[in-house]
């Protein structure tokens, strides 16, 4: 997601030489064959729908970032894009982009159509991680 996107705004980025490790994206870019596998866990996992050309997807995927981060310890974050991999939105019946899918055992506990504030992302969190 995030190459195609660093594709889109300019190409390559350079950046001077750090000492500082690198930290590997807390999200993880999961395609139709390696969806099962990546869901499949006690966890809770968030995955974003999104599309290049969907222009709230790109806000959406920002609080996404956020929310790898501030929660990384507890929800595996994934992202998906659904003009490249068409066999899991039409499983999931995603009829509108950026859709958040949230996923326990592999099974759908809840869904976010749209764009929302990231307090409400938060907040949906927190209450599945308290229930499951």
């Amino acid at each position: 997601m995030f190459d195609k996107l660093k594709k889109r705004f300019g190409g390559q980025i350079t950046v001077p030489p750090s000492t500082a490790p690198v930290v590997p994206s807390p999200i993880v870019d999961v395609t139709d064959a390696g969806f099962a596998a990546t869901v499949q866990t006690p966890r809770l996992v968030v995955v974003d729908f999104w599309a290049e050309w969907c222009q709230p997807c790109q806000m959406m995927s920002a609080y996404v970032g956020f929310l790898a981060k501030d929660y990384a310890e507890h929800v595996l974050v994934a992202a998906l894009d659904a003009d490249e991999n068409l066999e899991t939105p039409q499983r999931f019946q995603i009829m509108g982009l950026p859709t958040l899918l949230f996923l326990h055992d592999g099974e759908e506990v809840d869904r976010i159509v749209g764009v929302v504030p990231y307090e409400e992302i938060k907040a949906r969190v927190e209450h599945l991680l308290a229930s499951l």
